[in-house]
């Protein structure tokens, strides 16, 4: 697993189901670290551009229907809480989803 895949994870507490995810965590530590940091993707959808991201359904990213990265709900989960892989997000939307990271935590570059 790596930076910018989607994964299907057990998320708990107030946003607790099984439901997609963006894995935004560096490569660096991915591999060795028990956690993974990960932005909720929810199907409920509101306008807010700067910290909720919208992805339109593809092959590629293996959702199955307009939704959006929570940017808002990002957080540290267990590896064991991840089932599965179901696809990646696409250059430009890293890129998004980055620069909407570094907003939301106040990050200048």
């Amino acid at each position: 697993m790596k930076k910018g895949d989607i994964v299907i994870c057990k998320i708990s507490g107030d946003y607790g189901k099984t439901r997609p995810a963006v894995i935004i965590q560096s490569d660096l530590f991915n591999p060795t670290h028990m956690s993974l940091v990960v932005c909720p993707i929810t199907s409920f959808l509101i306008d807010a551009p700067l910290f909720r991201l919208t992805l339109n359904p593809t092959k590629k990213n293996g959702l199955l229907e307009t939704s959006q990265i929570m940017v808002d709900k990002m957080m540290a989960i267990k590896r064991e809480k991840i089932c599965n892989r179901i696809g990646v997000i696409s250059l430009q939307e890293q890129s998004h989803l980055d620069h909407a990271v570094k907003l939301w935590l106040g990050v200048k570059d």
